[in-house]
Order: structure tokens, then sequence, then C-alpha cells
């Protein structure tokens, strides 16, 4: 009887604390947004108006960002401004975010920071005039300036340790990132690894896994390597290099990394800058969104692949991930393209309804698609993905993001995880 008194305690208090997040996800707007408890699965996308940045934390508490560009594209017609404001670089913005988010005012270590691949706006740019840094010879912008604040426990990227697929690697600001690498390794005892595909153990929970069994996060590809979706087997999408000429190498984009996270019932899918439309003309193998959907299949929620830029998230890949909801890291008025919206919104390519969110939106994007931008869930804010324990449901938070008020503008939901 003891034991059957104690076993129905343990699942009345599971009950309960299930009920009480749930509860705390329906937080109206004006609110500040609820911290995140154990169990959750939280989502950050995070908006500086100046490349992408997308912070997460898993069920025990494990920490990751995946991200943190600065493009200096002045704003313009083209171009969002920064968020909240120009008074800080987004590498600060997005320390102070996470620093809110963690209720941490003293030292901090993110377990994982995942590079999808070495464009500036997702990774951090490089000019004479940023500021070097205060602890290595390095300069600040996005992951180094990110990295400057916050401590690293390990970076996993494409290029590490040669840095040198397709081609080698010698912009400025790549060389900067290397030395950020080298000096944190060395002086802080960072870890850094190159993104294995096909791999789950890569991105592991640091604290209580034994706890979430039904949590992982595939690594589906990178440089075209592509997960087979069989055990943690591979194959090279792209041609041998040595066949190519240079003109016809991979490009960074397509050379992106992307994960799909697992978390019970609920998957999530982000994938940098990968193309699946390549420009007229292009060999076939350009294409690296078809063999990508293949092994990733239905997901809950998708992030588009180069920000819904004209050639990604192509017909394909749409119909085979059929997200609940899609989510556009946006920061010019090409973003999305028009051709983008419209196959994402289609029910023609898979049935059912879809809710679209974006971190930013250009009058000149609105002028452009006209009355089907109106269809969008959500077109300005910090985006925010809360699934609840277990993975059955999510909510979807907008967050205010002309200021630090973290403040909740509309939330939707909750989603039913497939």
């Amino acid at each position: 009887m003891k034991s059957y008194k104690n076993r129905l305690s343990g699942i009345l208090l599971i009950v309960f604390a299930v009920l009480h997040i749930e509860l705390q996800a329906q937080v109206p707007p004006g609110e500040s947004f609820p911290m995140w408890q154990e169990g959750c699965l939280d989502i950050h996308h995070i908006n500086t108006g100046k490349g992408d940045a997308t912070f997460l934390i898993l069920p025990d508490g494990t920490t990751m960002i995946i991200d943190a560009g600065e493009h200096f594209r002045p704003p313009g017609p083209r171009e969002t401004p920064p968020r909240p404001d120009g008074s800080r670089s987004p590498g600060e913005w997005i320390a102070r975010y996470i620093r809110h988010m963690l209720q941490a005012s003293d030292d901090i270590k993110i377990d994982y920071v995942m590079v999808t691949h070495f464009d500036t706006d997702h990774m951090g740019g490089y000019h004479d005039e940023l500021p070097q840094s205060n602890l290595g010879p390095y300069r600040l912008s996005g992951i180094t300036d990110v990295g400057n604040r916050i401590l690293f426990g390990k970076v996993v990227d494409r290029g590490w340790p040669g840095y040198d697929w397709p081609r080698p690697l010698t912009h400025e600001h790549v060389a900067n990132y290397r030395s950020f690498l080298e000096w944190q390794i060395a002086n802080k005892g960072m870890k850094v690894e190159r993104f294995i595909p096909g791999s789950n153990e890569q991105f592991k929970l640091v604290h209580q896994p034994e706890r979430y069994p039904g949590f992982e996060i595939r690594n589906i590809v990178a440089n075209g390597e592509v997960w087979t979706g069989v055990g943690n087997n591979t194959r090279h999408h792209f041609p041998d290099l040595s066949t190519l000429t240079d003109g016809l190498l991979p490009t960074e984009n397509m050379s992106s990394a992307a994960i799909r996270l697992s978390y019970g019932a609920f998957d999530y899918f982000t994938g940098g800058d990968l193309i699946g439309v390549p420009p007229a003309g292009s060999p076939e193998w350009m294409d690296i969104e078809t063999p990508v959907a293949l092994s990733v299949g239905p997901v809950d929620v998708h992030v588009l692949n180069h920000h819904g830029f004209i050639d990604a998230g192509n017909a394909f890949f749409i119909q085979t991930l059929q997200p609940r909801v899609h989510i556009i890291q946006s920061w010019v008025a090409a973003h999305p393209a028009h051709s983008t919206l419209s196959r994402m919104m289609s029910t023609r390519l898979y049935p059912g309804p879809r809710d679209v969110f974006m971190t930013n939106i250009k009058e000149e994007t609105r002028i452009v698609i006209g009355s089907s931008i109106d269809r969008l869930k959500s077109q300005q804010g910090h985006i925010v993905i809360r699934v609840v324990e277990g993975g059955n449901r999510y909510w979807i938070y907008i967050l205010d993001d002309a200021s630090e008020s973290f403040q909740v503008k509309n939330v939707f939901g909750p989603y039913e995880s497939r």
C-alpha cells in the first residue's frame, strides 16, 4: 500500500508540474515572458536586425547558440534597422538577452555553439574599426562578440580545423573568428569540433540526459554530406571537388550545416542558408534541399533556409517537411521572396493550416508581395517556441524587440505536436 501511495504521489506531482507549466504558458500579451522551467524546451529566435541568432534552453538546462550574425550594411530601403537600436552591438544585445533568459548576472557558460556557415550575417563580420577584444587578439563581431562576454563550452562548425573546404577560407572575418577560437582554446579551455553529419552524439544533454530519453539533436548535413536516415550513415551529395572548375565549387550557402531537434513528438529543423532553387542552368547537385528533405521528413517547426530568399524553400522540401509553423529570420526586403512565400502557403503542396512568423518585414516587401503578407501571424519581434515537458504541445511567443522589456506582444497555441 505504501509503495502504491508513493507511486500515486509521484504521478500527481508530475501532473501538477505539467499543468503549472501549461497554465504559465498562457501568459496574456503585455506580461513579461515567463522564465524557463526544467522539462521545457525553449527556442529563442533573437532579432537584432543584423543577422541570425538562435538561443536554446534544452529540457535539462543544457544551453546552445546557433549562429550570431552581424552584417555591416547600413539601414535603408533594403536593410532593416538594428533592434532594439544601434546603441550597442548585435553581439552585446544577444549576450544581454541570454543573461536575462538565464536570470544570470554573473559568469555563465553556454554549453554548445553551432556556426551553420561562414557568412557574416550568421557569424559576424570584420573591419578595422571594430572594437578590439580586452581578452585576446581578435575583434568583436557576432560570435566573437558574444563569446567575449559569455563563456562557450564547445563550438562546432563545418570547417574546423583546416577551414579549407571547398577552397581555403581566407576572408578577414574567418581569420578573426579563428583567432578567437585559438585564444579561447588556449586560455579558457573551450573545445572546438568539426560538425559530424549523421551524428546524434555531438549535441547531447549534459545535465540530466537520463530524464529525457526522447530528446535528440541529429546532425543532418554539412559540406554536402547528408545523413541517409539510417544509423549514422551519410552520403556525399556534391560531386568530387577534383572534377569541378573553381567557378562551379559549392558555395558557402550550399555548404551550411543543418540539424533536426526532436523532443518526444516535437520536431524542429534549422539549416542556415541551404538552397534548393539554384540559378537557372545550374547542375542538379546544387539543389541540396531535396536530399536533406528526404532525411529530415515531417517536422512541426521549420526555420526557412536562407531567410526565405528566392533560392530556398523548394516545392519538394516544403511538401516533405509539411511544417505546422514556419519561421523566417529576416533582415532585408528580399526576405521572403514572393515565390517562396507562395510555396509555403500552398495547400496543394500539403494540406491543413500553417502559420508563418517573421522577425522583421520591410515596407518594400509589403509592396512587392501585396495582400499575401497579411496572412503572416507576426511580422516583427523575437520569436520564441516553448515546448512543454514531454514534447506533446508547444506555444509561439512574440516578444517586443524595441526595448529590453521582454514583454509578450502575442501568444499563439497551443499547437499539438505530430
